[in-house]
């Protein structure tokens, strides 16, 4: 059986709002690597994502397969007055199926230097339900992500 891989990266710079929640980090569709069409501007429920900039489906991986799931992602901010910087991994984030079911929430102080910060988690994975990445902080005015990863293997039941 193979493993399916999804490796997703943006250098476009995302404004998330200061309002407390999280926010679904989009990416564009040209992929560093999605030989199974996990993420694709023509999602598997039938919706057509036109500009990834705009939709939060843009951060949608739809899993190929049923199977364990590594989950890895990056993401570097813009410096801020953070008292903290937020990330996590969600199943179905928009609630398109099962509803949202969050794992992996860190909460983080900011770093001395640079606020770059890489994380990874497994879980169970099914089609039909979607992963993103969601990020929020703690400034009081809005702040950009300047570079995030996400990335998603599955290793198909059975092997």
């Amino acid at each position: 059986m193979t493993v399916h891989v999804c490796s997703l990266k943006t250098d476009v710079p995302q404004v998330i709002p200061a309002d407390g929640k999280y926010h679904v980090v989009r990416f564009p569709f040209v992929e560093s690597y999605d030989a199974h069409r996990m993420h694709d501007p023509a999602q598997p429920d039938g919706h057509r994502v036109a500009g990834w900039t705009r939709d939060d489906r843009s951060g949608l991986i739809w899993p190929a397969t049923d199977g364990w799931g590594s989950l890895t992602a990056m993401i570097q901010w813009e410096p801020g007055d953070y008292d903290e910087l937020r990330d996590q991994f969600v199943r179905d984030p928009l609630g398109l199926s099962t509803g949202a079911n969050p794992t992996a929430t860190e909460h983080r102080p900011p770093s001395p230097g640079m606020q770059a910060f890489h994380k990874n988690h497994e879980i169970f994975v099914h089609p039909g339900t979607p992963l993103a990445l969601l990020v929020a902080h703690t400034d009081k005015k809005p702040r950009r992500i300047t570079l995030a990863e996400f990335k998603l293997a599955i290793h198909p039941e059975g092997i």
